[in-house]
């Protein structure tokens, strides 16, 4: 089955859950190991969660001291 789209922590889960019902991970876990499978079925959910949606901004953790010193926060 294709792995869902979205980005909540319970379409992530469903995914990686799907994935290890799969023949995809028995023969990842079978060739590298159960852990390496649990690691690739991580990845991939997460990679399908990041392709969906709309992109965000990447927070700046400098952006409130710039504005701050510079007097842009008004």
């Amino acid at each position: 089955m294709p792995l869902k789209k979205g980005k909540s922590k319970k379409t992530i889960s469903k995914n990686i859950s799907e994935f290890h019902k799969g023949k995809t991970f028995a023969k990842t876990a079978k060739k590298f190991g159960k852990a390496k499978a649990n690691k690739q079925a991580i990845a991939v959910a997460l990679s399908t969660a990041r392709k969906s949606g709309k992109k965000k901004k990447k927070y700046d953790m400098y952006e409130r001291t710039r504005k701050s010193v510079f007097g842009l926060n008004k």
